[in-house]
């Protein structure tokens, strides 16, 4: 089987690369094992000063792989992977940076959130968009609620409204949009300044900067693993994933 996340070090910088561009880089349970993989060793390599995340094709990546989901259970829907990809990443002592040349939805809005920079082409999109099949963006509120403003909460999270780079920015979720020509030399910039920091200085700034109890986080993931995997069972959230699959409108959309 053909890897669909791959790992490259160089010059103190490990890019990790989600390669799933046939299903959107969706979070399949292959992807999952292989990104916590590669984050594992990069976290673990004294000489990998900053970690890069990013991806071939053209969507950052599409959330939950819901052909898996569909009539899956808590196991197979991910709801126990996804947390680790999350804590992961906000919990490393590297820094982490998401490069985005497009679009993230769902789960992948997760990990933007998670990541302490993050930048992304002026044309990429945005969306939570699990309340339009049934679902709730549950664990990943634990990632994303501390990054947005409240209103801005309130309203994506219940319209599923896609929007556009310059509102991620303004909001909170990313740091800085750009041009797509210009992505790397923006990445480059942020890599560049992260390398100036001492290691130890800077795992030191984002334990302070996070000032949340790693117990704390996991009894806010348990909950909200709880609360998404009966979502993702329920009749609407199957329905909902039915009809995604199938290219319809789900079932309670009036007319």
């Amino acid at each position: 089987m053909s890897e669909l996340v791959h790992l490259d070090v160089s010059g103190g910088i490990a890019t990790i690369t989600l390669d799933s561009p046939a299903n959107r880089n969706a979070l399949s349970a292959q992807v999952r094992r292989e990104l916590l993989a590669h984050l594992g060793t990069a976290i673990a390599d004294e000489a990998t000063r900053v970690i890069v995340l990013t991806h071939t094709g053209t969507v950052f990546c599409a959330g939950m792989d819901l052909k898996e989901s569909r009539g899956a259970g808590a196991e197979q829907q991910g709801v126990t992977e996804v947390p680790r990809i999350l804590g992961t990443i906000w919990d490393s002592p590297t820094p982490v940076v998401a490069r985005l040349a497009g679009p993230a939805r769902a789960g992948g809005v997760g990990i933007v959130a998670a990541c302490d920079i993050a930048v992304a082409a002026d044309s990429a999109t945005f969306a939570f968009s699990e309340v339009r099949i049934g679902v709730i963006p549950a664990v990943i509120s634990v990632t994303v609620l501390p990054r947005l403003s409240a209103r801005a909460a309130h309203e994506l999270f219940l319209t599923g409204e896609t929007f556009d780079a310059a509102r991620a920015a303004a909001i909170g979720l990313v740091n800085s949009a750009v041009p797509v020509d210009g992505l790397d030399a923006e990445v480059a910039r942020y890599t560049g300044m992260l390398a100036l920091g001492a290691p130890n200085a800077l795992a030191g700034a984002k334990q302070m900067l996070r000032r949340t109890r790693p117990e704390a986080m996991a009894e806010d993931f348990a909950e909200m693993n709880t609360l998404s995997a009966g979502f993702f069972a329920s009749e609407e959230g199957q329905e909902g994933i039915r009809a995604f699959t199938e290219k319809r409108r789900p079932a309670w959309v009036p007319g």
